[in-house]
């Protein structure tokens, strides 16, 4: 008898992700998926980082919390700053330990960025440039597509000549990098699909309508639990815990500026808007193993039927 006949099946580590817009059940879902897998719940949620604004940002209840190891809710004051690199940073160190005592990661979250740079990394364009921009702004529409086809003739059939605002980015990148646009964007492409052989997830997908529905429940719930009162107990906010929707609404409440009623149906909009912009993103990721679900869809049939694809 062969070796590999008797050889026991390595356990798979890597990160299982659970992704998708707001209010669709992707924390009783990565819940169900540790508890399954022997896994350990991970944050990818931009705000559940947070404490002290766990209404607001719809972080696990102590209930959920103690049911499976979660790591990395609550872990910063409201008055602390983050963003998708410094996330990353924070994020990788507690995917290796929770790896090397043998249990699963449960990535969830539904923040595109976040998620975007703990599996890829940064991506190689740099970032825009103020005064470049403003130099190049000078130019006529014609005179900027003729620098871009001189500098770079492939990254210009790329991109949309039509678009004044385009063609300024793509001199950027060419500028500030030293490189052809269509150079680094074809590199990053061939590294980031050896980078999704590699991953595996699930993105939860709801029909608008429905979706919109339990959005607007979810708003009506948060402030019945008390959001009003969980944010005016916050002394200070950073720039980036500010942005949590729910809070700028609710400071205007606060102020006198408008009544609750038009608070709710403000957070219920953006809410909505967000969802969309989740959806879109998430379309996006090929590698992502996208589920239909509804109201009579149960986050444990979900997860049996992905890990029994996995262990196929």
């Amino acid at each position: 008898m062969s070796t590999a006949a008797t050889s026991p099946r390595v356990r798979d580590l890597r990160p299982i992700y659970v992704c998708g817009p707001t209010a669709s059940g992707k924390s009783a879902l990565a819940i169900e998926l540790a508890r399954l897998s022997d896994g350990e719940v991970v944050n990818a949620d931009a705000y559940q980082l947070y404490r002290g604004i766990d209404i607001i940002s719809a972080a696990p209840s102590t209930d959920e919390l103690a049911s499976v190891p979660h790591h990395l809710f609550g872990v910063l004051t409201p008055a602390e700053s983050c963003d998708a690199m410094a996330y990353r940073e924070l994020t990788l160190p507690v995917i290796a330990e929770v790896q090397s005592r043998g249990k699963v990661p449960i990535v969830v979250g539904g923040s595109g960025l976040y998620l975007k740079f703990l599996t890829h990394g940064p991506s190689p364009v740099p970032s825009g440039d103020d005064q470049l921009r403003a130099e190049l702004d000078v130019f006529s529409d014609a005179e900027l597509v003729e620098k871009l086809q001189q500098l770079d003739p492939e990254g210009a059939a790329m991109t949309n000549l039509q678009n004044r605002r385009y063609v300024i980015r793509a001199l950027e990148i060419c500028m500030l990098s030293g490189q052809k646009m269509s150079v680094i964007k074809n590199d990053w492409a061939k590294y980031s699909e050896q980078i999704t052989a590699n991953l595996r997830g699930i993105y939860l997908f709801w029909e608008r309508a429905s979706l919109r529905e339990r959005i607007g429940q979810r708003t009506q719930l948060m402030l019945e639990a008390g959001a009003v009162n969980e944010v005016a107990a916050v002394e200070n906010f950073s720039e980036t815990c500010g942005k949590a929707i729910g809070i700028p609404q609710i400071l205007a409440h606060l102020a006198g500026e408008i009544s609750l009623a038009e608070c709710e149906e403000l957070i219920t909009n953006a809410t909505r808007q967000y969802a969309k912009r989740q959806t879109t993103w998430f379309k996006k990721e090929s590698w992502l193993e996208k589920v239909d679900v509804d109201e009579s869809t149960t986050v444990a049939a979900i997860a049996k039927d992905f890990l029994k694809q996995q262990a196929s």
